[in-house]
């Protein structure tokens, strides 16, 4: 590993943990030449991952922007950010793991709605309400009645 304050490729591993989400192994360098210490993080290489969109385009899988969806419907709402991180694990979990090249913006949409109606009902409502692009009220009604019959059931 290249030093950042020296350019030396000489150091050695002073300390190893995992991350606290397991995902990678960070390693505390020092430098043989300058002795100054860094931080380096390894992690496992993964497949290319793309999502097809609505419109059959696709772009890169990016966990980062299932996050921004999360917190946008969580907005003031008594969801953690632990909460939040644990969803955008379970996908992205799913999505690897899946052993598919591709995955449908359809398939990750189903599986954040799923999540967040356990989580905090009014998250769930705000992100389907994008999600499944409620035009009207009749449309939104219709989707609240639901959750609400569900609930019963649960009861």
């Amino acid at each position: 590993m290249k030093c950042q304050f020296c350019n030396s490729e000489d150091s050695r591993v002073v300390d190893s943990r995992p991350t606290d989400d397991g995902a990678s192994i960070r390693r505390r360098r020092e430098c043989i030449s300058c002795g100054k210490r860094f931080t380096t993080y390894e992690k496992v290489e993964t497949v290319q991952l793309l999502v097809v969109k609505k419109d059959q385009t696709r772009e890169l899988f990016d966990p980062g922007k299932i996050r921004e969806g999360i917190i946008h419907a969580c907005h003031k709402r008594p969801v953690t950010a632990r909460q939040i991180d644990a969803i955008v694990a379970q996908i992205e979990q799913f999505a690897y793991n899946s052993m598919q090249q591709e995955i449908t913006t359809h398939q990750v949409g189903e599986m954040v709605m799923e999540a967040l109606r356990s989580l905090d009902e009014v998250a769930y409502i705000r992100f389907a309400s994008v999600y499944r692009q409620f035009t009207d009220i009749p449309t939104f009604m219709h989707e609240l009645t639901r959750l609400m019959k569900e609930n019963r059931r649960e009861e």
